[in-house]
């Protein structure tokens, strides 16, 4: 560590005294701050591991795991472990979640950026951020006691508790923080690409299409990255409005399960260190190793579009 600086008045030394020991207090602060995030990530990592790693070397089976769509685990007989059928309702959700907050974040981020201004602006922005503050349980009290009567109603269906549900909800949960990241991105684009194209006489769509969101494309790809993990990780909404039913979906209109809701409502009836026990916490180091997947394909993605 460097000396604080010297000089030969008392009063200017005692005052950049301090401030030297400030910034080395804030730098140090800030140090902590962000070295605890990634001790914080690889500690839930390691304690993840540690309980479900003596499960995946003694008693997992590979491709029983990953191909069976049986999850019965409480079976006292012959208990299955296929996570196959949460894959592929966790999939489905979340895919559909894309679907529907792809176009609304999107749009809103446009309209916010480029065509609002003022108090309009701001009084959109705030919305926005409200919207993303809706505690997730409100969102699935909403699926549950709104759009599941509306679902049977319109589409004649015996339950309004599917992958439809879940959805839309999932979608209107993840749009408002993918609207958030997809206006500063475009919001990062310079005024003089704006103020070039219009002067070749581009017309305002041109110029948002041809132009803005072209040079904002890492950002919009960021925001999409981040839906797509809000789909991965997201529990009580998705609890409350797939159905919880273990299948593989054939349409919209079936009920699912998914892997974050199932370690959400067995992980607190299963005794610790037994088979089943350490299975929830295989499928929680799995849904890491798709979190890690994810981040790391993004990473790849941005590279290669700057380097193109």
């Amino acid at each position: 560590m460097t000396s604080p600086p010297v000089t030969d008045n008392a009063a200017n030394f005692d005052r950049r005294n301090a401030n030297w020991y400030i910034d080395k207090l804030v730098q140090t602060l800030v140090f902590i701050g962000g070295i605890s995030a990634i001790v914080f990530v690889l500690g839930i990592f390691v304690f993840v591991t540690k309980e479900g790693i003596g499960f995946v070397f003694e008693t997992m089976d590979f491709k029983e795991f990953f191909t069976s769509p049986y999850w019965e685990p409480s079976d006292e007989d012959a208990p299955e472990y296929g996570i196959l059928a949460l894959i592929a309702g966790t999939a489905s959700v979340t895919g559909l979640a894309m679907i529907v907050a792809i176009p609304f974040s999107l749009g809103a981020a446009i309209f916010i950026g480029e065509f609002a201004a003022g108090k309009t602006r701001e009084a959109l922005k705030v919305l926005v951020e409200l919207l993303a503050a809706i505690p997730s349980v409100v969102w699935g009290f909403i699926g549950l006691t709104i759009m599941n009567p509306l679902i049977i109603e319109l589409f004649n269906v015996p339950v309004g508790l599917n992958v439809l549900n879940a959805g839309i909800i999932l979608g209107l949960m993840a749009a408002p923080i993918m609207t958030s990241i997809a206006e500063d991105a475009l919001k990062a684009v310079p005024d003089r690409y704006r103020e070039a194209a219009e002067a070749m006489g581009a017309t305002r769509w041109q110029v948002i299409f041809k132009v803005v969101l072209p040079a904002a494309k890492n950002g919009l790809l960021g925001a999409v990255l981040l839906g797509v993990g809000r789909g991965f990780g997201e529990t009580m909404a998705v609890l409350m409005t797939t159905g919880h039913a273990v299948n593989i979906p054939n349409s919209i209109f079936d009920s699912v399960r998914a892997l974050t809701a199932t370690i959400a409502a067995e992980l607190g009836e299963t005794a610790q260190g037994s088979d089943h026990y350490e299975a929830l916490f295989t499928i929680g180091i799995f849904l890491f190793l798709i979190t890690f997947v994810i981040n790391l394909s993004a990473d790849l993605i941005v590279r290669g579009i700057r380097k193109g």
